[in-house]
């Protein structure tokens, strides 16, 4: 049975670490960070009951690293490094042969390179192909719930100057009208642009300032490296839907409690084939899903284990490019794997068919006018 290995590490810093450490409730943030550069890396859960629709298994291993958003962004590369590196040592001591890494650990540094050559007997990637691919499926399809169609629909990227932004901008400027390119670097903004105008279907804008290139999106992806949230309620469109990408959150909370009328969805979640289960090491007993449905996952982990399942003990997704074409072969890996888009959520909970509805009907009324062009529109994508 081939094995993999994938790294998460404390996102939401107090409420994570006092899983295991309760006394964190009560202490600042820059106490615990201090503390987690501390510890060692450790195994703290195992997957079992992944199989693939073409009969291949699969097990793999969780491995926690200690730190934080922030340690994972300003400490040095050579500290983060360090710890990855023994991440994949006890990946190789479990018996895998490729690890994957988690949230902040794909952006830290140089997106897992030096990470990769410390470790050749362990293939290295970031599953941000996937991750893209995912992220444009879902941002159509919600699109469409809402009834934007693609082709007639004005879409923002925000983060675009990232490699997941702008493959995602890549991928949806073959059919979008137009596509606003949000980020902080005029000068790099402006040179994708100028890379993707010949060939795009779509009218390119660029943008540094995100209220004004939201302000007319229908559809947007937000997929950047900031620790806090940049999308606040007053900057998106009525009716729009929003793609979350980034952990941390880009979308503040703020949203889904003073905007009834835009659709909000977190990307990358994907169902696993067979019936995957996630065992805690220190209480087995206790189911553990990241807070998802189970049976379910992060793209970036599902891309882990899809190369596991093919045997493609390979560095694929590494530094800081995802290339269209590997969100293509990805995309066609997870059909045949069986690996899918399942269904919507965003903080935290399902978003449901009769949610979506309601969220639609504050949008643009009750009308039946509005359902049947969303079904119309979903019908385009079949």
């Amino acid at each position: 049975m081939n094995k993999f290995a994938f790294i998460t590490h404390p996102i939401e810093v107090k409420k994570d670490v006092a899983t295991k450490y309760p006394i964190a409730k009560y202490l600042p943030v820059y106490v615990i960070e201090e503390f987690l550069k501390r510890k060692k890396p450790i195994s703290i859960a195992k997957y079992d009951g992944i199989r693939s629709h073409t009969g291949e298994e699969l097990e793999g291993w969780l491995i926690a690293c200690p730190l934080t958003p922030r340690q994972l962004l300003t400490l040095p590369h050579e500290f983060i490094c360090d710890k990855l590196e023994e991440c994949g040592k006890i990946a190789l001591d479990h018996g895998a042969k490729i690890m994957g890494l988690g949230a902040y650990t794909s952006v830290a540094g140089d997106g897992g390179v030096s990470l990769a050559n410390r470790l050749p007997g362990l293939a290295i990637t970031t599953g941000n192909s996937y991750t893209v691919a995912t992220a444009v499926e879902g941002a159509v399809r919600g699109g469409a719930l809402m009834g934007h169609l693609l082709s007639e629909s004005r879409v923002a990227i925000v983060g675009a100057n990232g490699s997941i932004g702008a493959t995602c901008a890549e991928l949806l400027a073959r059919d979008a009208a137009e596509v606003m390119l949000l980020g902080r670097n005029t000068e790099r903004l402006e040179a994708l642009a100028t890379r993707l105008r010949p060939t795009s279907h779509a009218k390119i804008g660029i943008s540094t300032d995100i209220l004004t290139g939201l302000k007319n999106a229908d559809i947007v992806i937000t997929v950047t490296s900031s620790i806090d949230a940049v999308i606040q309620p007053e900057f998106i469109k009525r009716g729009a839907v929003v793609c979350d990408v980034s952990r941390p959150r880009d979308v503040s909370i703020r949203v889904a409690k003073e905007r009834n009328d835009v659709l909000v969805i977190e990307g990358g979640i994907v169902a696993v084939p067979g019936g995957m289960r996630l065992t805690k090491f220190e209480k087995p007993e206790q189911s553990f899903t990241f807070g998802f449905p189970p049976g379910t996952a992060y793209a970036c982990m599902s891309e882990t284990m899809m190369l596991a399942l093919d045997s493609r003990w390979e560095n694929f997704t590494l530094g800081k490019e995802v290339t269209v074409a590997q969100a293509d072969e990805m995309g066609r890996m997870a059909e045949r794997h069986g690996f899918k888009l399942d269904g919507f959520r965003a903080f935290e909970r399902a978003v449901t068919e009769e949610t979506i509805d309601k969220i639609r009907t504050n949008a643009f009324g009750s009308g039946r006018k509005a359902q049947v062009h969303s079904k119309k529109v979903l019908a385009s994508l079949v």
